[in-house]
């Protein structure tokens, strides 16, 4: 049993509750701010309160952004009749570092899961129907996954009786892969790949 401070164990529990972070990574992260001089735990501290402060939704795209408009959907370089579709704002950094797509984006912000209790309320679903109006393709880039299947196949009901073109990207990631940790090629070859559903 480790005798630590009362403190120590809040700050391990919090970094313990972060994705993909166990108990003993949040251990070392608790005992490197631990040997920090002050000034870099207030910068570290106050960089969290921006981030809490600054960045919110674009209305649009539902990316997140510190501007209203995004960046992205501000931009008049990019092609607003076509419109990619992924889970995470993540997923939209993925894309955009292999340089191969100019047009818009919409982020869900998750995929259906029964099993989960994530129904299509639970997602930026609705924001992406109303949005529709003058685009011409939809392109799904969802994760490889059951979850990521089924929320496929409800946009596409849903999408379907607009008549706008709907496309999926082409099998180069791994099923139960995520998107986010692809490589820039793999993703450029599946954007280049997709296929009309």
């Amino acid at each position: 049993m480790l005798y630590t401070s009362e403190s120590m164990e809040k700050t391990v529990d919090m970094f313990a509750s972060l994705p993909t972070i166990g108990r003993k990574t949040a251990q070392r992260l608790t005992f490197f701010l631990l040997r920090q001089d002050e000034s870099y735990i207030d910068k570290f501290s106050e960089s969290l309160q921006e981030l809490k402060s600054n960045v919110k939704f674009c209305s649009n795209c539902y990316n997140y952004t510190e501007t209203d408009p995004c960046p992205i959907c501000a931009s008049k370089k990019r092609n607003t009749s076509i419109i990619c579709v992924v889970e995470e704002p993540n997923d939209v950094n993925a894309i955009e570092k292999t340089g191969e797509y100019f047009s818009q984006y919409h982020v869900l912000h998750g995929s259906l899961n029964p099993l989960d209790g994530i129904g299509p309320g639970d997602l930026k679903i609705a924001e992406l129907i109303q949005r529709l109006d003058g685009v011409e393709e939809i392109i799904l880039a969802l994760n490889p996954s059951v979850e990521g299947e089924v929320t496929m196949q409800y946009l596409v009901k849903m999408i379907r009786p607009l008549d706008i073109k709907i496309t999926r990207i082409a099998r180069g990631l791994p099923i139960g892969s995520d998107l986010e940790f692809a490589d820039e090629a793999t993703i450029s070859r599946a954007i280049e790949g997709r296929i009309e559903i």
